[in-house]
């Protein structure tokens, strides 16, 4: 047994590994032969038939070690005079908290209290839109799981692993975790792989990990598969991850290889000790012939069933075994892998547990695998949760994968056959989708890795999918005021309900002041869900909810829902979202400036992008209706909004008064879209009369906010009025984004936005950090960061995208590349935030709200590239 239970042990993870000062993202590491070696098979992309990872993506030796470990801000990261000016919110929201918490036992939809805590592990998730998701962690941990919509626990279920055993004429001769772990159950296994020999590779929605077993002269390849595939709406909303393990044999003689791939019958909570839940075995043979083990975890509500299987082929054989406890030793199921390189396969369910006891089941591949030679085994995880609750338990709900798996809980043998019998056209598909990017040596490298890993988002941001029954009427009958907004829309109908998490640490569907910036890369890659987002926009703005509630900023009863203004956002998951909206209680929303313009300005921008008239033509009165209710904001009559002395935009930390840049240029922006879609809809009247209000108002934008550098933050005479503040030309990014922006579509100046553009890299980007952080948010002329708010100093990793992506857009494609590259190296690279892109972070110390939905905004960056190559 020493010789295969002692070349592991070389040295613990704790040592720093020989790669871990090296810089990763863009650039191979120099003194790592095993990364070399495997890096660039297929020429950028990974293609199914050729060995290799790809040559671009996030890549990590597993025995690194993140040097800087940062904290989430917190109310003492706060100045006491941001302190003092903020009591009476944090009196309330104490007030608020211990209620939610202590009263009604109900999550927080923000908990500053219970922050999650940095864990620099994470890798690509594992699952498609909808259907909840597993995160596994880079060193190969199970350790994040979204299986109740939009609830996250952050549990490493350290039997969740793959193990590897080796034979040579019959007799064992290396068996072990692939792990670097060394916990203290299970202690009968052989963990403690050593991770300088192994290396982890992310391009989602793929990950590689190169394990090179040491004194064995084999190399093993597991190649993490989830079904994301642009324009797909069935194969992308199915909950299932495939992994295909490669093995080469350098040897002179032939191996016998068995992978051993252990799972709990659970995700590590103390549900998973409630008794009741139990394991059976299961065969499929249809064209391809699979057998696994089904979990089936029995709960009150939201009950599942996971499932794990591998292929049979002509050179491997599958072996299970149903159920063994997680929590002893592990001596049973070790040695029955040990003594012949399969498991018992014993026939028959398992008795449903005990309380306080818990299960987990295993299922091994072995194939045999000549001398100088390759073998392959495949297995794959599916879960099948196929109705669910939210929070308030009110209604039922079918998850979209039904619609092609059924309802009934009984799908998880079907989910992983079909899986294994196609991910190879996944594969294809996905490598067709990405080639172009990968292939187009104008683009940088970082630049690759943070397009595709940056879309994790889109299945991990607590997100669901849900079919709609047929008597659906999203718009409650109101339709005098819907005028032409059909009670079911057809894209509902044909593609469903689709949410996703402001942020993990933020838990609000569709929060729509940030949609915003995300939007783009569900317009780009799957657009039905975007336009059937909007049309669940459009129908709460045709509502309203006059129920009183106390908001926290100002202790002010206000309505939960206003008519005739866009939503913050769509619900709470631990409530009843659709239902109940406006999650968000600490500003009263209906008075913020930006909601109703980012409406407006995504409705044009998604017809633009996909010509779709009846969708125009069903949002145009709701447009209308939205800029009525904004037009109360022009007190003055000059054709510009004023803010209102407070933080009433995204920016809800950063009060502004007044005229200004960001909420006025947005406004230009949406008087300009209206101009559009009332020329193309022939709406004569109403194209005079938004054309009246752009000429003035642009003429006051200028008056009263151009400095001859910049556009000034406000135009209150404030301390702070005249600072630099990097979202200033967001309007502008939307208007070039929607193909405008010129002739009498112009809306601002291209010599202002150019010099604003220019001013903003030279103080935002390069006079912060030495230009390795990204762009902060303010910036004063003297090219001192603002300190004037608690959000003025912060560095939002979307804008700083949307940011770059303007800069391209005005041909400042150097300087754009260069603003977005120290946020994503600062995230992925210098922080150990990958798979968590937080909405923000400062210069040093703090981070705030991990795993957030804005960095999405990445695609408009693809998307200015796109308009600059066509």
């Amino acid at each position: 047994q020493a010789e295969w239970a002692e070349p592991s042990r070389a040295k613990s993870r704790g040592q720093r590994s020989v790669c871990g000062d090296r810089e990763m993202g863009s650039k191979e590491p120099q003194n790592n032969e095993l990364m070399l070696k495997y890096a660039g098979g297929g020429g950028g992309c990974c293609r199914p038939d050729k060995p290799g990872v790809p040559s671009f993506g996030w890549r990590i030796c597993l025995a690194h070690e993140f040097t800087e470990r940062r904290k989430p801000f917190e109310a003492t990261d706060v100045s006491l005079s941001h302190m003092i000016s903020h009591l009476g919110l944090g009196i309330r929201y104490l007030k608020w908290w211990y209620r939610k918490t202590r009263i009604e036992k109900k999550a927080p939809f923000i908990d500053t209290f219970n922050s999650i805590p940095l864990r620099q592990i994470y890798g690509a998730p594992l699952g498609g839109f909808g259907g909840g998701t597993i995160t596994r962690g880079w060193r190969g941990e199970f350790c994040r799981w979204q299986l109740n919509p939009g609830m996250y626990t952050y549990d490493t279920v350290i039997e969740n692993q793959f193990t590897v055993c080796l034979r040579k004429n019959g007799t064992t001769v290396y068996q072990q975790v692939l792990s670097v772990e060394r916990p203290h159950k299970l202690q009968s296994w052989n963990w403690g792989y050593c991770g300088e020999y192994a290396f982890y590779h992310a391009l989602y929605p793929r990950a590689w990990t190169i394990y090179n077993l040491p004194g064995q002269n084999v190399t093993l390849t597991c190649r993490q598969i989830s079904p994301i595939i642009p324009h797909n709406y069935k194969d992308t909303s199915l909950p299932v991850g495939v992994f295909v393990w490669e093995i080469e044999n350098q040897n002179e003689h032939d191996l016998e290889v068995s992978i051993m791939f252990t799972l709990r019958n659970g995700t590590g909570t103390k549900d998973d000790q409630r008794g009741g839940h139990w394991n059976e075995p299961f065969h499929l043979d249809k064209e391809e012939s699979i057998s696994g083990v089904l979990l089936h975890h029995c709960t009150p509500v939201n009950g599942y069933t996971m499932a794990i299987s591998a292929k049979h082929t002509q050179s491997a054989t599958i072996s299970h075994q149903t159920d063994f406890n997680p929590n002893g030793l592990g001596q049973d199921i070790w040695t029955d892998l040990l003594q012949d390189g399969k498991l018992d396969s014993p026939p028959g369910k398992s008795k449903p547990t005990e309380k306080g006891q818990i299960t987990a089941a295993a299922v091994a591949a072995t194939c045999s695998v000549p001398a100088k030679n390759q073998g392959v085994v495949e297995f794959c995880l599916a879960w099948d949760m196929p109705k669910i609750y939210f929070g308030s338990r009110e209604k039922e709900h079918a998850r979209w994968y039904t619609r092609f798996f059924g309802t009934h809980g009984e799908a998880a043998p079907a989910l992983s056959h079909y899986s294994l019998a196609n991910y190879k056209q996944w594969e294809q598909k996905i490598d067709d989708w990405q080639r172009p990017i990968l292939e187009n040596h104008q683009l940088p490298d970082w630049y690759k890795s943070a397009l595709f890993n940056e879309l994790y988002f889109l299945s991990d941001g607590g997100t669901v999918w849900i079919q709609v029954p047929d008597d659906l009427n999203i718009t409650n009958d109101f339709s005098s005021q819907t005028a032409g907004l059909p009670p079911l829309p057809k894209v509902l109908k044909e593609y469903g309900r689709f949410a996703y998490l402001e942020g993990q640490e933020y838990r609000m569907y569709n929060t729509y002041d940030v949609h915003f910036y995300a939007s783009f890369a569900l317009i780009m890659l799957w657009p039905k869900l975007e336009i059937s987002l909007q049309y669940d926009i459009a129908a709460v703005v045709m509502k309203e909810d006059c129920t009183q509630r106390t908001h926290l900023m100002t202790g002010r009863l206000a309505k939960v829902n206003t008519l005739n203004v866009v939503p913050h956002d769509i619900g709470d998951p631990d409530d009843e979202p659709w239902e109940r909206v406006n999650a968000y209680l600490i500003h009263d929303t209906a008075d913020w400036k930006d909601l109703n313009l980012k409406f407006v300005l995504q409705v044009y921008r998604d017809y633009y992008l996909t010509d779709d008239g009846t969708y125009l033509e069903d949002m145009w009165p709701v447009c209308q209706a939205v800029m009525e209710s904004e037009l109360k904001f022009d007190t003055d009559g000059d054709g510009l909004i004023e803010n209102s002395g407070y933080a009433d935009q995204t920016y809800d930390g950063w009060a502004v008064t007044g005229p200004s840049a960001y909420c006025g240029g947005l406004w230009l922006a949406s008087v300009c879209a209206m101009c559009k879609m009332a020329e193309i809809l022939k709406k004569d009247d109403e194209y005079k009369k938004y054309q009246d209000i752009l000429k003035r108002g642009k003429e006051a934008f200028e008056r009263l906010l151009w400095n001859g550098k910049y556009y000034n933050y406000d135009s209150s005479k404030k301390c702070y009025s005249n600072s630099v503040m990097s979202d200033q030309c967001a309007g502008q990014w939307f208007v070039r984004a929607c193909g405008l922006g010129d002739g009498e579509y112009e809306v601002f100046p291209k010599s202002h936005i150019q010099c604003a553009l220019k001013t903003i890299f030279e103080l935002n980007v390069m006079s912060f950090a030495n230009g390795l952080m990204g762009a902060v948010n303010g910036m004063r002329p003297d090219g001192t960061i603002d300190t004037s708010s608690v959000q003025s100093d912060e560095v939002w990793t979307g804008v700083v995208y949307g940011l770059a992506a303007t800069m391209i857009q005005e041909g400042l494609v150097n300087e754009g590349f260069k603003t977005a590259e120290g946020a994503y190296r600062t995230v992925w690279e210098q922080l150990g935030m990958a798979f968590q892109t937080p909405e923000a972070y400062c210069k040093k110390n703090v981070y705030r709200s991990l795993a957030y939905m804005r960095p999405l905004s990445i695609w408009s960056m693809q998307l200015a590239l796109n308009k600059i190559h066509n």
